[in-house]
């Protein structure tokens, strides 16, 4: 069976990605900071009969991220699905704001941590000649919010990254793409806040290790990306 590791595993998004995924024929290895979470998570899975295990590891430490995915790789056979959307929070730090201090977290968490993960399953992805990585930024890594320059910055070398990579790697078999989510996740949401149900985005994500036909999927309220 084909393998996901869902990189910042969680009760929202993840959660989605895990049962999609899952019900698609994957077994599915969950890397988050909370065990406990990620074991609800693993048995929440079991239930509905999809193989999943938890994998707990803090995306910062690089070391133990690296780890992890090696375990589930180990575990499972390979990975043939990166995705990743650690979340670090919505810091309300304007440009003229921003610091080395209050950036460097967010690099750690956005930036580093994914070329971390990329390091850790890309070299078993381009021997076997297939995979996908898919990465999870915010709507502002493309058109900057003033109220989160220090995320929109480390999302935005991110998404440089992402297409970076993808221009190098795509004719070895492997498909990098982004997914900039520019609404809030959820069923349903506080009055006049756009929203989309994170059942919903999941199978954006589907779709794009699927159809492998684009680079960057923008997620707005409307299912159509207008």
């Amino acid at each position: 069976m084909p393998t996901i590791a869902i990189i910042g595993a969680g009760p929202g998004l993840g959660r989605s990605l895990a049962f999609t995924f899952g019900r698609e024929g994957f077994d599915v290895a969950l890397v988050a900071r909370n065990p406990d979470k990620l074991s609800d998570l693993v048995g929440e899975l079991g239930a509905a009969g999809i193989s999943a295990a938890a994998f707990p590891a803090d995306v910062r430490d690089t070391h133990a991220l690296s780890a992890a995915l090696a375990a589930a790789g180990a575990e499972f056979g390979g990975i043939d699905v990166l995705e990743f959307s650690p979340y670090s929070g919505l810091q309300q730090i304007h440009p003229d704001q921003v610091t080395v201090e209050n950036l460097i977290p967010e690099l750690e968490t956005n930036l580093i941590g994914g070329i971390a993960a990329v390091q850790a399953v890309l070299p078993g992805m381009v021997e076997r000649g297939s995979g996908t990585i898919l990465f999870t930024t915010g709507g502002g890594a493309i058109n900057p919010y003033p109220m989160l320059a220090a995320t929109n910055a480390a999302q935005a070398g991110l998404r440089n990254f992402a297409h970076n990579l993808h221009n190098v790697i795509a004719d070895k078999g492997v498909h990098v793409a982004t997914v900039a989510i520019n609404v809030f996740i959820g069923a349903v949401a506080p009055e006049g806040v756009p929203h989309r149900d994170p059942d919903d985005i999941a199978q954006v994500y589907w779709n794009l290790h699927r159809n492998r036909d684009r680079v960057e999927e923008l997620v707005t309220s409307h299912p159509d990306g207008q």
